[in-house]
């Protein structure tokens, strides 16, 4: 599906911002890629679709090297590449339905694309995925006037326009609070399974991570320290990924688990006092 060999960025002024990446992604894997400011997440992401050139190594999507493609070549490659911002890139003065629709416009000719006429299949499906990610309500209301999380969930809604094999996901919750954090999350997460899409999400959240995906990749200084389940992520993993730092807070899921198993455990022991004293004093 998706494999990358020995990828390398260096900026002018030399910043190494990726270092020798090596990844496979399979279909419908969904995979989080975690690590401090500055460790090249956003940097990887924006490479493979090429939104940032990169100086070196192969990025191979299904079976091309996206690195070798030329400008028409590249456009046909980027209709399977949908990308999700963390600042939405939206244009603000259109409608969520214009803007949803703007997924489509890699498939059609250029004076179709220029008039904006869609084909009546592709105004239906954007009614459809509205209505999965709960916009039908805001479906002509002007993007600037939306909220950040209804904002992101046209951002989602314009990449499935796409019809993508794999989506790329920048920051998507940084901007929002923790409640609309996750539920973007889970409408991500939940999306890709449902149409078997590889997903690659570059998230500064551990515990979002660990909760949605089946996969997390740790970075730090242009380099892959880390690559495997949420099991495996653990005070020493998240040591060698973001430093020295007070992580006694952060359970393992293990431990996490058990911790609420034996919640479980105890509720319900108090509830079956309760059913005793109610039953006793009747």
């Amino acid at each position: 599906m998706l494999k990358i060999n020995n990828l390398h960025k260096e900026y002018s002024g030399g910043d190494l911002a990726l270092q020798g990446i090596n990844l496979e992604l399979k279909k419908g894997e969904i995979a989080a890629v975690i690590g401090p400011s500055g460790a090249g997440k956003s940097t990887l992401i924006r490479c493979i679709n090429r939104l940032v050139e990169s100086t070196a190594g192969e990025i191979i999507l299904q079976n091309q090297d996206i690195n070798h493609l030329n400008k028409k070549e590249l456009k046909n490659a980027r209709r399977k590449m949908g990308m999700i911002f963390q600042e939405y890139a939206l244009v603000e003065r259109l409608t969520v339905m214009e803007n949803v629709l703007s997924g489509r416009l890699g498939y059609l000719s250029f004076w179709r694309a220029w008039l904006r006429k869609f084909p009546q299949k592709d105004i239906n499906q954007a009614y459809q995925i509205l209505d999965r990610l709960g916009l039908k309500d805001h479906i002509y209301k002007r993007s600037d006037h939306l909220s950040g999380g209804q904002r992101q969930r046209v951002g989602i809604a314009r990449a499935l326009m796409q019809n993508p094999d794999l989506l790329l996901v920048d920051e998507p919750t940084a901007s929002l609070d923790p409640k609309t954090a996750r539920q973007i999350m889970r409408l991500i997460t939940e999306m890709a399974r449902e149409r078997e899409l590889a997903a690659l999400i570059n998230i500064h959240d551990v515990l979002l991570a660990r909760e949605y995906v089946s996969r997390i990749i740790g970075m730090k200084k242009g380099k892959i320290v880390f690559d495997g389940s949420p099991a495996d992520l653990n005070k020493d993993t998240l040591t060698t990924i973001y430093g020295e730092e007070d992580w006694n807070n952060f359970k393992d899921k293990d431990q996490e688990n058990l911790a609420s198993e034996g919640g479980n455990d105890l509720a319900d022991r108090e509830q079956r006092k309760l059913q005793l004293a109610a039953s006793t004093s009747n």
